[in-house]
């Protein structure tokens, strides 16, 4: 009396059918791809919230990141923080989340402080990263100190976001997930 033996994964794709079975497979070995954007802030912006709030307002640099993390997350995109007062770690930051980087950063939303006025390092860096980025400003620098005026990136910006406070992030943010669709 013969036994009706089946090798167990052929049993699988009788029992579910082909064109199923290589579906199930197809989305395990799927790879998900999440757009990633950066947040950069430069020099005194971990002091938001403490500094001068007459002009920068009372919103921390912790609240910003906790807004826009979970605003980019809830379109499926991944937010990458990074402050620093030091602009060579600025520079090394975005060179990590872009050229050197097997998985770069979709784009980058960008508050480079005192930097706005003099960074050519930082600018090159961006440049160099060749991705869309956003400059965004808490205050509005048009209506500051004339030094304050100039910008070594606005040029290369796709946007610049000035004067609106927090909310300047959330627009750069809200323009990311539009266009990284």
């Amino acid at each position: 009396m013969a036994q009706n033996l089946v090798f167990k994964p052929f049993a699988k794709i009788a029992e579910i059918g082909y064109n199923n079975f290589l579906s199930n497979i197809f989305s395990l070995m799927s790879i998900q791809t999440t757009k990633k954007v950066a947040l950069i802030n430069g020099p005194n912006l971990h002091l938001l919230g403490l500094r001068e709030p007459e002009v920068y307002g009372s919103v921390t640099l912790t609240d910003i990141i906790n807004d826009l993390t979970s605003q980019a997350a809830s379109h499926g995109i991944e937010l990458i923080a990074h402050q620093s007062n030091h602009e060579g770690a600025i520079v090394d930051f975005i060179g990590e989340q872009g050229l050197l980087s097997s998985d770069p950063v979709d784009g980058v939303i960008i508050n480079p402080g005192a930097y706005t006025h003099t960074s050519v390092a930082i600018r090159d860096a961006l440049s160099a990263m060749d991705k869309p980025f956003i400059e965004v400003h808490l205050s509005n620098i048009h209506a500051r100190e004339p030094f304050r005026s100039h910008s070594y990136l606005s040029d290369k910006a796709i946007g610049v976001i000035c004067g609106l406070g927090d909310m300047g992030y959330k627009m750069a943010m809200d323009w990311f997930i539009k266009h990284l669709k």
